[in-house]
């Protein structure tokens, strides 16, 4: 896994902008992935960053990268935790609930729709999502139930970061210097 695909999927969860990104990646061997995802843990937690691998299919990794003090303050609220007590998660610890999620991925068969949370989408647009798919307000990074006003902002906020990073990347600075402490 390389950096550029950290910037190209993560670029606004680096920023400290938003609480996570999750994305598909090859590999070559499962174990040259778990040196790589080691690697950029050493590199980046300092910065408040983890990389986690969630689920293996084939030679494709589901990998998630957090800010867990972001997961926590986002799933310290009544709806989040509500919706996540209905689907089985024990809320007491961000980490069980990560946990949880990754066990979710690898055994049921359905996309666990409250992944949403663990991006930083807000509670009630996974809500709404949950219960209803199809009537959406408005489309973006997600799909949008509430306010579609500050969503397009922040969906504008989030490709313009990732278009700031990529340059700023290109242009040789490092990660480290690019990912924001938190």
């Amino acid at each position: 896994m390389s950096e550029k695909t950290l910037i190209q999927y993560c670029a606004p969860t680096l920023a400290g902008l938003k609480t996570g990104n999750l994305f598909s990646c090859a590999f070559a061997s499962q174990e040259e992935l778990q040196n790589d995802l080691r690697a950029f843990n050493r590199r980046l937690s300092r910065k408040g960053l983890r990389l986690l691998p969630m689920q293996y299919k084939g030679n494709r990794a589901l990998i998630y990268v957090y800010r867990p003090k972001h997961l926590a303050r986002d799933l310290n609220c009544h709806e989040a935790q509500a919706i996540l007590h209905a689907r089985g998660y024990q809320c007491a610890r961000p980490a069980h609930c990560v946990a949880r999620l990754a066990e979710k991925l690898k055994t049921e068969p359905e996309f666990p729709h409250e992944i949403g949370l663990f991006l930083g989408y807000p509670p009630e647009d996974v809500h709404g999502f949950i219960e209803n798919k199809t009537e959406s307000k408005c489309v973006g990074t997600w799909r949008v139930y509430g306010d579609a006003d500050a969503a397009q902002r922040l969906f504008a906020k989030y490709k313009k970061c990732t278009g700031v990073y990529t340059r700023h990347w290109e242009g040789g600075k490092s990660i480290e210097r690019l990912t924001v402490q938190s």
